[in-house]
């Protein structure tokens, strides 16, 4: 009998106990929900500013080239100057048409026509298709400059990434090119080269890009510029465009077809007797990137290696001068053939 009362005050004195800790966790989980509707609504209200920033940007910046469909997606291009050969320049990964317009499109101008464009997802240019790599990038840019009713045969100018892209084009559209200029460009060997890690877990892209499509990442860059070595005259369409989710969405595309880009360019072993400039950075050498720059020059037997003594890997950026000489080199020397 003992046992029975001791073990009722027992139950009688945990249940004020009880009650207090379900309130406890009831208050918990409603705090929890409030944070959480707060969280939802702040990033509705995130992706509709991101929506209408967009849209003004749009509005504020139109492209100054043309815009050309590819197969149900636009991409832009902008040629200026005249005279041939053309040069067609093809950006690194994360630049565009803004970076090569600023310093060395200008001066190749001078001598010859010159082009850049906005690969799929940057600039002015329409996100593409998967997977995102050299095969398709060249068939894309092929199919751009058809559009664009830009003839060849032409001198492709290639930095980093793009001089994989450059490669493959070389090889399946050998009619339309007159001569290569290889900037810093990343060599199929070049494992280590890769800016990016290439093997992403499946939802790091999301993560990556959700503060884009929300607006985090428009407000905390806005008030900087992010790619400081641009003209005036293409910052602000470039510090616009930078933000974007889908500019984030292309670079991480094409970060993840790395290695499926560099497996094509390695199938491209020769351009015969097509004449090839290499311009190597001559800053932040590493001796297996010194050694793959070296390497790019048994591509052909009409090779010629240049160096840009004061740039690091932006040659664009950092020494655009020498660009603008290889390039011109590469014109004038088909000229006197």
């Amino acid at each position: 009998m003992n046992r029975t009362l001791s073990s009722e005050r027992s139950r009688t004195a945990a249940s004020p106990r009880v009650a207090r800790q379900h309130r406890r966790g009831r208050r918990v989980l409603v705090w929890l929900g409030g944070i959480a509707a707060v969280l939802l609504g702040l990033s509705l209200l995130g992706a509709l500013y991101e929506s209408a920033a967009e849209r003004a940007d749009v509005r504020a910046n139109p492209p100054p080239g043309q815009m050309v469909d590819v197969g149900g997606y636009r991409l832009h291009i902008n040629c200026v100057g005249t005279g041939s050969p053309t040069v067609v320049i093809e950006a690194g990964m994360g630049d565009w048409s803004a970076a090569w317009s600023s310093w060395v499109q200008p001066d190749v101008a001078k001598t010859t026509r010159v082009c850049t464009y906005d690969r799929a997802g940057y600039g002015h240019s329409d996100p593409g298709p998967l997977p995102r790599t050299a095969v398709q990038f060249a068939h894309e840019l092929h199919t751009t400059l058809e559009g664009a009713q830009i003839p060849g045969p032409y001198v492709l100018a290639g930095h980093s990434l793009g001089g994989l892209t450059v490669r493959v084009f070389a090889h399946d559209y050998p009619a339309d090119v007159a001569g290569v200029v290889l900037i810093d460009s990343m060599s199929p060997g070049g494992v280590r080269a890769t800016p990016p890690q290439t093997t992403l877990p499946s939802a790091l892209p999301w993560i990556i890009t959700l503060p884009a499509r929300i607006g985090a990442v428009r407000l905390l860059t806005g008030p900087l510029h992010l790619k400081p070595g641009v003209a005036p005259e293409v910052a602000q369409s470039y510090d616009a465009f930078s933000v974007t989710p889908r500019f984030l969405q292309a670079y991480l595309d094409e970060a993840l077809g790395i290695p499926q880009s560099q497996a094509q360019a390695s199938a491209v072993t020769s351009f015969g007797a097509l004449p090839l400039i290499v311009l190597s950075r001559g800053l932040d050498q590493e001796p297996e990137w010194t050694a793959l720059q070296t390497g790019l020059l048994q591509l052909s037997s009409t090779s010629e290696q240049l160096i840009a003594a004061t740039s690091g890997h932006n040659i664009a950026y950092d020494q655009p001068d020498a660009a603008v000489g290889a390039i011109v080199k590469m014109v004038e020397q088909i000229r006197r053939q």
